[in-house]
């Protein structure tokens, strides 16, 4: 990298004592340095790139910092290392707005004609900003809630275009208008707008048949559309894929992927399960047909928000489920006091606690009547349901488990709910965090949540 009189070289030979010190820093030099190198071989001939990295300190040591601690952002950066850019400049590494994205969203229907080319470039501009997030968040620059909330977003944003784009290929493939109005309303973390960096896409087809067409073609167009737009998001690419999940769909896997409003709310109505009620609390509209995504809101509400509250059956097959999911759900052996999601005082733990007190009260108290977390738990504080401190103490355990869970994802590059044991890997996390020791971190960890547990167990289990 050093060897000749290139002006590259020189630039190298005065970089790399810097850097070495920088990547001795981290949990594995070695992969950073094997990294900067790639990014090297391909941008060393590009004018700007080491002309950026001697001139401004600030993106050489991110830069450094994010090859030696992130193998998610590394592998990003890696498949569009012109990004580098955006390291200078902490305006740069906060998020876009909705704005911006309506922006290039319109610039990228005007560049692009073909389907599967607009799917390409939305994809692209998701890798974009998933490095965008990733960077800002491993410097500090994003709060945990931030990082969910513009994950979600970027996502949504995705979802959108890829949506667009399904809807004109379907077109062409029939050679006709589409005879149905197609909406997506997400589900889970999406719905809550609380993704994480390994968290897939969880959506309801809702599908409407317009005026005088036949209900079988217009199933069979809706289908073709939710088919076409999941083909295009998982598609072969440099790109990472997005997965749109169906599965909390009525039924499951085994139910229709697509159905009209009026199923859903038959459904519903007549058939669902208290845990089915209960995930109507994260649903939100994201992309498609307005009109149809105002109506299944405003119509689940007295499904999702009960007008004499919570019934005790449901109350007791809830207690059930949520024991059953402690039981059977957790990996074979796994420490369940280390399980992020499942495990005692678990995002899992804070998440039903508020949901309880959602369905209890949300017809009467309208503050309640939120997809996010965070703002149902400061709604039940401010309604007294919370004390102050229970709000801080679970307030508290869902931020500190989403951040592990997300910092797990940014070292390795792999999703997963449990906090592992080994050193070399505890090593990484707490790298990835910012943190001073693993030790004090898992402490911190096991008090919060066990205090969490204990709110958890007072109020979900010990009311009726």
């Amino acid at each position: 990298m050093t060897s000749g009189v290139s002006r590259r070289a020189q630039i190298q030979k005065t970089l790399l004592p810097i850097l070495l010190d920088w990547f001795a820093r981290a949990p594995e030099p070695d992969v950073a340095l094997l990294a900067f190198r790639q990014i090297s071989d391909q941008l060393g001939s590009t004018p700007w790139y080491l002309r950026l990295l001697r001139d401004e300190s600030s993106a050489a040591e991110r830069l450094s910092h994010i090859l030696g601690a992130s193998r998610y952002a590394t592998d990003l950066l890696l498949k569009a290392p012109d990004s580098i850019g955006m390291f200078a400049d902490d305006q740069e590494l906060q998020p876009r707005s909705a704005a911006q994205f309506q922006s290039e969203q319109n610039s990228i229907f005007n560049r692009y004609k073909n389907p599967k080319e607009v799917a390409l470039a939305a994809r692209a501009l998701r890798r974009r900003e998933l490095l965008r997030c990733a960077t800002g968040d491993l410097v500090g620059l994003l709060p945990v809630e931030a990082v969910g909330s513009y994950l979600s977003l970027v996502t949504q944003t995705t979802i959108e275009i890829a949506l667009k784009a399904a809807m004109l290929q379907v077109e062409q493939d029939r050679n006709s208008s589409l005879s149905t109005d197609l909406c997506l309303i997400a589900m889970g973390r999406f719905g809550g707008l609380e993704l994480g960096y390994g968290s897939d896409a969880d959506v309801l087809f809702i599908h409407e048949p317009k005026p005088g067409a036949e209900t079988i073609d217009a199933e069979r167009c809706a289908l073709e559309v939710a088919n076409q737009l999941r083909n295009l998001l998982m598609a072969p690419s440099v790109d990472p894929a997005l997965e749109v999940d169906a599965d909390l769909r009525p039924e499951g896997k085994n139910g229709p992927l697509v159905r009209t409003l009026d199923s859903y709310l038959a459904y519903y109505q007549t058939w669902s399960s208290p845990w089915e009620a209960q995930a109507l609390l994260r649903a939100m509209p994201i992309a498609g047909n307005k009109e149809i995504a105002n109506k299944f809101i405003e119509r689940i509400n007295a499904i999702r928000y009960p007008k004499n509250g919570l019934k005790n059956e449901a109350l007791v097959e809830m207690r059930k489920l949520k024991a059953r999911m402690e039981s059977e759900r957790l990996p074979r052996g796994a420490d369940p006091t280390l399980n992020l999601k499942l495990g005692r005082g678990g995002l899992s733990d804070v998440e039903w606690t508020v949901q309880l007190l959602q369905m209890r009260h949300g017809h009467e108290l309208t503050s309640l009547r939120t997809t996010s977390t965070l703002t149902a738990l400061a709604a039940a504080k401010n309604e007294k349901l919370l004390t102050e401190s229970e709000f801080e103490i679970l307030t508290k355990a869902w931020q500190r488990a989403t951040k592990i869970r997300n910092g797990l994802m940014l070292a390795k590059n792999k999703p997963t709910d449990q906090i592992p044991t080994q050193v070399g890997d505890l090593r990484a996390l707490t790298f990835v965090l910012g943190e001073d020791s693993y030790a004090e971190l898992m402490e911190d960890y096991r008090r919060t949540t066990r205090r969490a547990r204990s709110v958890m167990e007072q109020i979900f289990y010990g009311e009726n």
